[in-house]
This record gives structure tokens, C-alpha cells and sequence, in this order.
């Protein structure tokens, strides 16, 4: 299997009125890309500029960022043509390689857009290599720019950021810096496509925490009337689990927490997320179990009640 190391740079609406008259929120206007071979290995590589069929004035802020005038795109080739011939040399075994989960998602939504198909049918497998250096190198919760990495990992700097190319470029060489292979165990997913049915739906085991990604919902309350979405089986050997502190909602009903005992495995935390599509107004769950220890406990039974004393202030209030 070959990794493809993905940066796209895109334009968007110079001014509110052209931002409302498009469906189209950013427009690639650049695909650069490294391909590694099973060894990361860098084996091959792939850059173009794209001519702007949607916006043809440069944002200011994307202009200054990316140093590209639209002179220089107006004889490029259409991004039907540039992705088409891109995903022809990814090749068919490869898996997508980002810093953070923003460029797949936008190629995504590019494609759709010129009716091109799917890179998948649900949601699609990558490596997100902004959080495995902070996995690798930090608190695997801080997410550090691309540049701070490669200072940190003291990568030689012989061009310029914030081009596709170079971005990629510069992405590959961070992850020539992950040693462990076991790294590469924690891979993430896009959800642009989601679930099409419960059949569909994700259940991915890491080291120590499963991931869930359901199927799409109208709403909260008919996902929060899921069997799937609030079953809070073990994980790590699939035992029914004894409730100790039931779901309940934070932050507006975005979050919901509970707190479950295996006889086996202790401790394990449920945390939903609710998600609304990208493509649509439906929403989706992304639920975690992680397993926890008393002091993960008596946290939990702390944000409980700090929310029960937030309620309890807003109904005094009215």
C-alpha cells in the first residue's frame, strides 16, 4: 500500500455578495502531493494549478497567503481534468495523508460539485499526520501547525510554506520522523460520506478506546432513541456493562457522557458527539468509549453536576 501525502490550496468569495450567489464555499486551486511507497519511501510526486471556474478575483487574505495571482491560473487546466489525472496517479492501494482533516473534505465537496464520483460510498480512512505528531511528540490533544513541526522536528526548510507542493512535501518529511510503527495504528475517518445503513456504520478498536460513526439522523432525540448509539457494550471483550452514571447532555445537547462498569475491564467512559452533515441538515453521532479510572470517575460526576447548577441557574433566571 502506497501513502499519498495531500495538500490542496483553495480560493474563495472576495465579497459577500459573490460568497451568496455560489454553492460553492472554496475552490481548489492547487493539488500537490508526495507519494510514499509500504516504507514511506517517497516514490513519486504530483503538482498543478487549476483554472478558476467559480471565483475568478483572488481572495486578498488567500492571495497573501499562498502567493498566486490569477494571471498565472487562466491557462491551467479545469479541476475535472487536474483531480481526474490526481486520482488516476494515486494509483488503486493508497491511503490519504493529511495535516488535519480540512483538504478531504473540500476535495470531497470540489467533486461533487462537478458530479465527479465518490472517492467512497461511507466514510473514508486516513491518516491525519497533524494528530499523530502531537500522538508522536506532544499530549495527543494539542494540534500544532505545519510549520511548528517541522521546526520542532528540525526539517530543513529549502522552500516556501503554504504552497500544495510544498506543504506536502514538508508533511511527508514529518512523517519520516515517526519511528513506531505502531503509530500508524490510529488512523481516523472523513465523514463527508457518511453510513448509508446501520450495516454501514463504523465500530474501529484503537489502544485503548473505540470509535462509532452512525448512520445520519433527522435529529438529536430520534439518535438519542438508538440501541446502537447508547449501548456501551466493553469494547475489549464485548460484555454487557452496569451503568453508573447515565447519559446525560452538555453544551446544549451537542455532548452527552455516561460512566459504565465492566466486571473485566473497570471503568469505561461513553461520550457522543453530535455532528451534523456536511452535505445536508441530517446529523450523526461519533461516540467513544474509553476506559477510565476512579479519578476519570469522579471528573465525570463533577461535569454532571456543574451542568445540573447551570440549568438550575437559567430556570431561576426565567
Amino acid at each position: 500500500m502506497n501513502y499519498i501525502v495531500m495538500d490542496l490550496e483553495w480560493n474563495q468569495a472576495s465579497d459577500e455578495k459573490t460568497k451568496l450567489a455560489n454553492e460553492l464555499l472554496f475552490e481548489i486551486i492547487e493539488i500537490g502531493a508526495v507519494k510514499l511507497n509500504d516504507k514511506k519511501h517517497q516514490i513519486d510526486s504530483f503538482h498543478e494549478l487549476i483554472k478558476p471556474q467559480v471565483f475568478h478575483r483572488m481572495n486578498q487574505v488567500t492571495g497573501e497567503l499562498i502567493h498566486i495571482q490569477m494571471e498565472q491560473l487562466s491557462n491551467c487546466r479545469s479541476f475535472e481534468e487536474v483531480a481526474g489525472d490526481f486520482l488516476k496517479w494515486c494509483g488503486e492501494d493508497y491511503v490519504f495523508c493529511t495535516w488535519g482533516g480540512a483538504d478531504l473534505t473540500e476535495l470531497q465537496r470540489n467533486m461533487e460539485y462537478y458530479h465527479m464520483s465518490s472517492l467512497s460510498s461511507g466514510p473514508l480512512k486516513y491518516y491525519d499526520i497533524q494528530k499523530l505528531f502531537s500522538i508522536a511528540y506532544e499530549d495527543r490533544k494539542t494540534r500544532r501547525s505545519l510549520k511548528y513541526a517541522v521546526d520542532y522536528l528540525e526539517i530543513e526548510q529549502d522552500i516556501a510554506f503554504h504552497r500544495a507542493d510544498s506543504d506536502a512535501y514538508y508533511t511527508a518529511k514529518v512523517m519520516s520522523h515517526f519511528y513506531n510503527p505502531a503509530l500508524f495504528d490510529n488512523y481516523s475517518f472523513d465523514t463527508y460520506q457518511l453510513p448509508k445503513s446501520r450495516a454501514d456504520e463504523v465500530h474501529a478498536i484503537f489502544e485503548n478506546y473505540e470509535k462509532y460513526i452512525s448512520r445520519p439522523f433527522p435529529d438529536k432525540l430520534t439518535a438519542m432513541q438508538d440501541k446502537e448509539v447508547i449501548s456501551t457494550r466493553c469494547f475489549l471483550c464485548g460484555a454487557n456493562t452496569k451503568r453508573r452514571i447515565p447519559w446525560f447532555s452538555v453544551n446544549n445537547g451537542k455532548h452527552y457522557y455516561t460512566v459504565v462498569c465492566c466486571k473485566t475491564h473497570g471503568y469505561l467512559k461513553g461520550k457522543i458527539r453530535m455532528r451534523k452533515s456536511v452535505r445536508d441538515d441530517c446529523i450523526y453521532v461519533v461516540k467513544t468509549l474509553k476506559s477510565i479510572d476512579e479519578n476519570g470517575v469522579t471528573d465525570i460526576l463533577k461535569r454532571k453536576q456543574q451542568t445540573r447548577e447551570v440549568r438550575k441557574e437559567r430556570r431561576h433566571r426565567l
